[in-house]
């Protein structure tokens, strides 16, 4: 790596943690530390939300997946607009106007505590397997630049982002992820233009050899057929509608940002802007990872068998054998940015998760004051200076926690051969079916909550029994992993919803 590049790396890198450090605010309150003062506009708030979509796992796993195979993966991308649309007409009001920052309070009030400790234990779960696979995929193009121990580069990026997360809160990062969205969007332009035009015979070369590829087309969405074992465009397309689903309604993520907007129409544009930008985004990932194919099938430059048995290599070994200089060090802040912006995200918003669903409600008093704050605009009712300063610290402690068990999955993921396919199968596992228990309440048939219950202890066993069908050889049909959370999620609504007409029938006999 040239002294330029690492120049330029080291001084992005710092820039951002400087920025985040800068929102420090003496006196501040979790609730401000949590929820941004709901004093962020619009379009930054849509950014955050784009960058929290593109992680390192889209700069690094996108460009991989386009390489080995094709662009099965973009599926995923095209079910973003249904989400967003409903994110936009029904959970962006809904969320602001229920009176708490937490996504799982809801589900506490119709089912009771065990629904929001479920849901906030599933999703500590994604976040801390989301934060392992992103600074993961922040090692590997350190690994292959300089050859710096991955180990060493996970530690220590995660204590940076750590650092600003702690001391800026929600404001710092969202800020931060706008800044650093706009960079990664200009770093895989650049680097998309230098892979196009290397070509011998220019640019339209890129798109011949990848469509005439020995292995098929490429640009290949998947097969169209009903085969439910393998990644089909089907497959794809469904579990993306879930997930995403999943991400605009009942994510934390999402939540506080919806919550951080000026006002409620900021909120709603922010939600169809981050999640609009991010398909031209990750076409233009995929749109790489072909590129990538084509030039190095064209001879312009040579790749170790070593690298090429390694998708998440290929893109980061580009980086340092295929730029200019400086233009490489852009190429690595870029891919920097995507997975910093990511993990301050996952970092801050599990935190808040641990305050409000797992120690407000061991600290009743202050709790009730607080929500009853927040419905009656009472002064007298806010907390007291002391209850501000310990839930404050509470928040930054988990923060540091969070962080530490982000960076101990990622030291785990070092012998993972795809980063995507290991993400989407832990994503879809832990998810849990949270999605269906979310929609119980939603409808507006009362759900018994026995009946809740079942139906998500139902939603588990699924979700176990896809899981872990292949691996352990279990009887029955065998699905793609991807499927867990669909059919998770179909359990417990059908289960929940069918046991509360047999429950109310028992009732009336």
């Amino acid at each position: 790596m040239h002294v330029i590049d690492f120049i330029v790396f080291i001084v992005f890198t710092l820039g951002v943690v400087v920025f985040g450090c800068s929102f420090f605010k003496k006196g501040s309150s979790a609730d401000e530390f949590t929820s941004a003062g709901h004093s962020i506009p619009g379009w930054v708030v849509g950014m955050s939300i784009f960058a929290t979509y593109v992680s390192s796992i889209s700069y690094i796993g996108y460009p991989g997946k386009a390489f080995a195979s094709n662009w099965n993966a973009f599926v995923f991308s095209l079910s973003i607009p249904i989400a967003s649309y409903f994110a936009a007409k029904y959970f962006v009001p809904f969320y602001r106007h229920s009176g708490s920052v937490s996504a799982y309070t809801f589900l506490e009030e119709k089912f009771g505590a065990w629904a929001r400790l479920y849901a906030s234990a599933c999703y500590l779960l994604t976040q801390i397997a989301r934060m392992g696979s992103i600074l993961y995929l922040l090692a590997v193009p350190m690994y292959i630049l300089m050859g710096w121990n991955m180990h060493a580069v996970i530690i220590l990026t995660s204590i940076g982002i750590i650092i600003y997360s702690m001391m800026g809160g929600l404001k710092a990062v969202i800020w931060a992820d706008a800044i650093q969205g706009i960079i990664l969007i200009g770093g895989a332009v650049l680097c998309l233009a230098i892979l196009m035009f290397s070509m011998p015979e220019g640019p339209l070369q890129t798109f011949d050899l990848a469509i005439h590829s020995p292995e098929g087309n490429k640009f290949s969405l998947g097969a169209f057929t009903s085969d439910l074992t393998t990644s089909t465009f089907w497959v794809c397309l469904i579990y993306g509608v879930f997930i995403n689903l999943q991400n605009y309604g009942i994510d934390q993520n999402y939540v506080q940002r919806y919550h951080a907007a000026k006002t409620d129409k900021d909120a709603k544009f922010s939600a169809l802007f981050g999640g609009y930008l991010f398909i031209p985004v990750s076409a233009l990932f995929f749109l790489i990872g072909s590129a990538l194919y084509s030039y190095y099938q064209a001879g312009v430059a040579p790749l170790p068998t070593e690298i090429a048995q390694k998708p998440d290599y290929v893109f980061p070994y580009f980086i340092v054998n295929g730029l200019p200089i400086g233009v490489r060090g852009i190429l690595i802040a870029s891919i920097f940015a995507a997975g910093m912006s990511t993990v301050s995200t996952s970092v801050t918003s599990a935190a808040t998760i641990i305050l409000t669903d797992y120690i407000r409600p061991f600290f009743r008093k202050a709790h009730n004051r607080v929500g009853s704050a927040v419905h009656k605009g009472d002064a007298s009712l806010e907390p007291t200076e002391g209850e501000r300063r310990k839930e404050l610290a509470i928040v930054r402690l988990s923060s540091f926690a969070v962080g530490i068990l982000g960076a101990c999955v990622a030291i785990a993921m070092l012998s993972v051969e795809s980063i995507i396919d290991a993400w989407w199968t832990l994503s879809s596992i832990f998810s849990g079916g949270m999605l269906g228990l979310f929609l119980l309440g939603c409808i507006p048939q009362k759900i018994n909550r026995l009946a809740a219950l079942l139906g998500c202890i139902c939603g588990v066993l699924v979700i176990g029994w896809i899981s872990m069908a292949e691996m352990w050889n279990l009887p029955g049909l065998h699905l793609h992993p991807y499927l867990a959370i669909v059919l998770g999620t179909t359990a417990i609504f059908l289960v929940g919803f069918l046991c509360t007409y047999l429950i109310k029938g028992r009732s009336t006999e």
